[in-house]
């Protein structure tokens, strides 16, 4: 379902993320973003830089980041094509700081001080995020197909109310991490 009917507006800016998810031949994963940012009206005060007119770019950012089924960084590379200063696409190259390592839960927080905040761009950092989400979802039915390991927790597990200790769904995927009412019976199957 839609949103409801929206008071008599006009649109003034507009966000773009895209997000695209790819299999390699040599077995790795390239997962790319870009973000774009417009204005729907003449952006004269950019801080000193140039006007920017209605529809231009006044953000168009780039991150491919290569990734194994482990969910391991192999190569990071970031592009800045538009930002309010020249200099914007100076910090790109500190997203090779990401090689080796690793997207599990909270990996960004290990990173802020590498390429987040005063040691980034808020934009390169938000398409991050989106990407390694991506990332996940590209990777997913490969991931599937191999065994859990024991005590490996699923990525997606406590994320969603679908994906909760006591869930019908839960039970499901993975029986043995289920805690609702059928185990405390001591039953492990299905709910009718």
């Amino acid at each position: 379902m839609p949103l409801p009917k929206a008071t008599a507006r006009k649109l003034m800016h507009t966000r773009s993320i895209d997000c695209h998810g790819y299999e390699r031949d040599d077995g790795l994963w390239d997962i790319e973003g870009h973000l774009k940012d417009t204005k729907s009206y003449t952006w004269k005060d950019r801080g000193g830089a140039t006007t920017l007119a209605a529809g231009e770019p006044a953000h168009d950012m780039w991150i491919r980041i290569t990734v194994d089924l482990d969910m391991r960084i192999h190569d990071a590379i970031a592009v800045t094509d538009a930002g309010p200063f020249a200099a914007c696409g100076d910090i790109t190259p500190k997203f090779a700081a990401l090689k080796g390592k690793r997207i599990t839960r909270g990996w960004l927080r290990g990173l802020r001080d590498a390429i987040g905040g005063a040691n980034g761009c808020t934009h390169q950092w938000e398409l991050l995020g989106r990407i390694a989400t991506v990332a996940y979802q590209t990777t997913n039915v490969a991931r599937r197909l191999r065994p859990r390991q024991p005590g490996e927790i699923p990525f997606v597990f406590n994320t969603c109310h679908m994906y909760t200790p006591t869930s019908a769904q839960t039970l499901k995927r993975w029986p043995d991490l289920y805690t609702g009412p059928l185990a405390r019976e001591g039953r492990h199957d299905q709910p009718a």
